[in-house]
């Protein structure tokens, strides 16, 4: 017989992954594409095929740090960390609708700022509640510093 706490915990993984899964399967809607390639990019831009690898593993330990928040003080205790976990999703997935799908630079810039600090929040409120967590999310917010730089001269070189 299976413990409910272990039922439990399996659904809550289960919870944790098809959220995140939606939300990078949102934003895998919209791919650099053609117009890409046309658009200035700073020379340290890393090749195409880096993206899909890191954004697999990061959207897995994102998964499993919400899991463990969860799993450690439960969701009403972790109401703000994982309402700041959804809210740097949705702009996780906003950013490719937005650069890639509409070619809204601007509004693309100011979306990756809020992603940068909605996962520097969410990272902080993980690590308050179980460092594991915390620790998970650091691939991640080094990824969007990242990001956020190399956007930011996208943006310079284009704007």
């Amino acid at each position: 017989m299976i413990h409910t706490g272990v039922i439990k915990s399996i659904l809550a993984l289960l919870v944790s992954i098809v959220i995140v899964a939606a939300a990078a399967w949102a934003g895998s809607n919209f791919e650099p594409g053609q117009w890409y390639t046309t658009i200035n990019k700073p020379s340290w831009t890393p090749p195409g095929i880096v993206f899909g690898p890191v954004w697999t593993i990061l959207y897995i330990l994102m998964a499993v740090s919400a899991w463990l928040v969860w799993m450690k003080v439960g969701f009403e205790k972790a109401v703000i960390a994982l309402t700041l976990f959804v809210i740097q999703l949705a702009f996780n997935a906003a950013w490719s609708l937005l650069f890639f799908g509409l070619h809204l630079i601007g509004l693309a810039l100011i979306d990756i700022i809020l992603l940068w600090l909605a996962v520097l929040a969410t990272t902080i409120a993980f690590w308050r509640h179980r460092r594991l967590a915390g620790l998970l999310m650091l691939p991640y917010v080094a990824w969007v510093s990242f990001a956020t730089v190399l956007y930011v001269n996208i943006w310079r070189l284009n704007f």
